[in-house]
């Protein structure tokens, strides 16, 4: 999977974790689909570091959706601290 099936799952990916995560988390649309590719894309980084993955593969649809999930609890708590 190269750079564009990442960036679909992780729209995928964003829209899902967005369903998952309780609470109201600030940002629309947009918003999530970019978390979900930035998801997607640590999610890739962090399993080939570890060994999980091959260095041409990425994540799958789970490990995306993870990732996703990281990344919108990391900026729920950066804009709640600002808010």
């Amino acid at each position: 999977m190269g750079f564009i099936g990442t960036l679909i799952i992780g729209l995928i990916a964003g829209a899902l974790a967005k369903l998952l995560m309780p609470g109201r988390q600030g940002g629309g649309i947009i918003v999530t689909m970019l978390l979900g590719i930035v998801g997607a894309f640590l999610a890739t980084w962090l399993g080939q570091a570890l060994g999980w993955y091959g260095p041409n593969e990425g994540a799958g649809l789970i490990g995306a959706v993870v990732g996703a999930i990281i990344v919108l609890l990391i900026y729920g708590a950066v804009t709640r601290r600002r808010a």
